[in-house]
């Protein structure tokens, strides 16, 4: 049995009860995804060698059950992806403007590729509430991919620092949002 005053409720009880905390996370993730937006290039970077550094980590993580495992016999496959995984995170943290490139590429690719199929998708779904709404978002999304692919390399300096001062300034807002709701709900009524 746990003293957690939240065991058992909704995550709306959890806002409610932490509405304070929810409002403070919201204002900071706000302003680092402004600060993030204000110098896509060096939000760029600090993910890249935020990513490589994880991958190093996950490296030698692998390396090691395979060496526990016995690298040579049973766990050759562990040991060659752990090594590869390595090698992935040592470059990204050893080259990282090289490294936001090649993530570039590949998001690029990524929305493109996700564009196509809800594109797809939609038509599927069509004549069906919302199919308009994949439609719009997967032309959206081509059309980004479309302008991140022919900018590159130079939207390497932009693109994945702006989609992730985005991402945590809505992540921000959406959080202010609820967690002001919340607190006007259980305001004591004047």
């Amino acid at each position: 049995m746990t003293n957690d005053k939240n065991d058992g409720g909704t995550l709306v009880d959890a806002l409610r009860q932490n509405a304070g905390w929810v409002m403070a996370i919201g204002i900071l993730l706000l302003i680092l995804g402004l600060l993030s937006l204000a110098s896509p290039l060096a939000s760029g970077l600090a993910v890249t060698v935020s990513v490589g550094a994880l991958l190093i980590i996950g490296g030698v993580a692998k390396c090691l059950l395979a060496f526990r495992a016995g690298a040579f016999s049973r766990a050759l496959l562990v040991f060659l992806f752990g090594l590869l995984t390595l090698i992935v995170g040592g470059y990204l943290v050893s080259q990282p403007l090289a490294g936001l490139a090649s993530i570039t590429l590949f998001l690029a690719a990524y929305f493109v590729a996700t564009g196509i199929l809800a594109i797809v998708a939609s038509v599927q779904m069509r004549p069906a509430d919302g199919w308009g709404w994949m439609l719009a978002n997967g032309i959206v999304t081509l059309l980004l991919g479309a302008m991140i692919w022919r900018q590159w390399p130079v939207s390497g300096a932009w693109a994945v620092g702006v989609l992730f001062g985005v991402q945590l300034a809505m992540t921000g807002v959406a959080l202010l949002t609820a967690g002001s709701a919340v607190r006007q709900v259980t305001a004591p009524l004047k």
